[in-house]
C-alpha cells in the first residue's frame, strides 16, 4: 500500500478554497452530481436549477446509465458517457470537480464512474455545496455557457466487478467484500426500501458505513483516523477489496477513502445490494 493522500488532491478530493481559488481556470470543469433517495423528499435537478456552484453543470446519475439495466443506475457503456459528456462541455484536458447537495454523498459515485473512463483529473469536493455555501462562496442559477469538447476513454475494467465475480470472491475469501450500508441494513435489521429485496449483506462481507468516513462537519477524514474507519469495521487494508452498497452509490465512497489511504488494488460492485439481494439462489446472512 502506497502512502497516505492528504490536503488538496485534483485527483482524489479538493477543500472549498481549492476550488474557490480555481473556479475560474479556463480548464476546470465543475460538475453537480447531486443524487437523492426517494424518502429523502429532495428534487436535485430542481435544486440546480435553483442554485449552483458558477459554472457547474448537472450530471444526472439516473440518466446517464445503462438504460439495458433494469438495476438502478448501472454504469453508462462508454459510447453513451462520451455523448454526455461532450455535451456537457466536458473533455480531455480538463480538470473536473464534482459536488452533490448532501455533502459528500453522490459525488463519488460519479467520480468512480469517470476513473472507470480512464480520466484521472477528478476530485470530489470535500464537504459539498452544503459547505460552499455555509463558507458564502458564488453561486448562480444561469445555465453554463457549454462548448463541445472530445473526450477519449479508456475503460478500467478492473474497477468494477460483476455479480458473478462477487460470489466467486463471497465463496472464495480471496477478496474483502466491505459494505457501506448502515449497520442495521446490513445485520438485516431493518426492511430494504426497494421492493422484493431480501434484508441482510454478502456471506463474508464487512460492513464500514460510509458516514464513519466523515468528521462532524461532514468533511473526509484523513490518514491514521480515515484508516482507523475501515479498521474498526475488521477491514486489513493490505488485502485487495471490493466495496457495495445499496445500488452502488456509497459504495464510492469507501473507493475514495481506501483512494486516499493509498489503496490501489479496489473494485466496486456496481449491481451491489440491488442486485444481490433479489436473488433467491444467492446466499445471504443476517446478523
Amino acid at each position: 500500500m502506497a502512502g497516505y493522500i492528504t490536503g488538496d488532491d485534483p485527483k482524489t478530493l479538493v477543500s472549498t478554497a481549492w476550488l474557490a481559488a480555481h473556479l475560474n481556470d479556463p480548464d476546470l470543469r465543475v460538475i453537480d452530481a447531486s443524487y437523492y433517495l426517494a424518502d429523502m423528499g429532495r428534487d436535485a435537478r430542481a435544486e440546480y436549477v435553483e442554485g449552483h456552484i458558477p459554472g457547474a453543470r448537472f450530471f444526472d446519475i439516473d440518466e446517464i446509465s445503462d438504460a439495458r439495466s433494469s438495476l438502478p443506475h448501472m454504469v453508462a457503456p462508454v459510447e453513451k458517457f462520451m455523448s454526455r459528456m461532450r455535451a456537457m462541455g466536458v473533455g480531455d484536458g480538463h480538470q473536473v470537480v464534482v459536488y452533490d447537495g448532501m455533502g459528500l454523498f453522490s459525488a463519488a459515485r460519479v467520480w468512480w464512474n469517470f476513473r472507470l473512463m480512464g480520466k484521472t483529473d477528478v476530485a470530489v469536493l470535500d464537504g459539498g455545496f452544503p459547505k460552499w455555501t455555509a463558507e458564502e462562496h458564488p453561486i448562480e442559477d444561469m445555465p453554463p455557457i457549454v462548448r463541445d469538447r472530445h473526450m477519449t476513454v479508456q475503460r478500467q475494467a478492473h474497477l468494477v466487478k460483476d455479480v458473478t465475480q462477487v460470489a466467486q470472491a463471497s465463496k472464495l475469501g480471496d477478496w474483502q467484500i466491505v459494505d457501506a450500508r448502515s449497520p442495521s441494513r446490513f445485520r438485516g435489521e431493518e426492511p430494504e426500501a426497494r421492493a422484493g429485496l431480501r434484508a441482510g449483506h454478502i456471506p463474508g462481507s464487512k460492513n464500514v458505513h460510509y458516514a464513519s468516513l466523515f468528521e462532524a462537519d461532514g468533511t473526509m477524514k484523513e490518514g491514521d483516523a480515515l484508516r482507523a474507519a475501515f479498521e474498526a469495521g475488521g477491514v486489513d487494508l493490505d488485502k485487495r477489496i471490493i466495496t457495495t452498497c445499496g445500488s452502488g452509490v456509497t459504495a464510492a465512497i469507501l473507493m475514495l477513502g481506501l483512494e486516499r489511504l493509498g489503496m490501489q488494488d479496489v473494485s466496486l460492485y456496481d449491481g451491489s445490494w440491488a442486485e444481490w439481494g433479489q436473488f433467491d439462489q444467492l446466499k445471504v446472512e443476517t446478523g
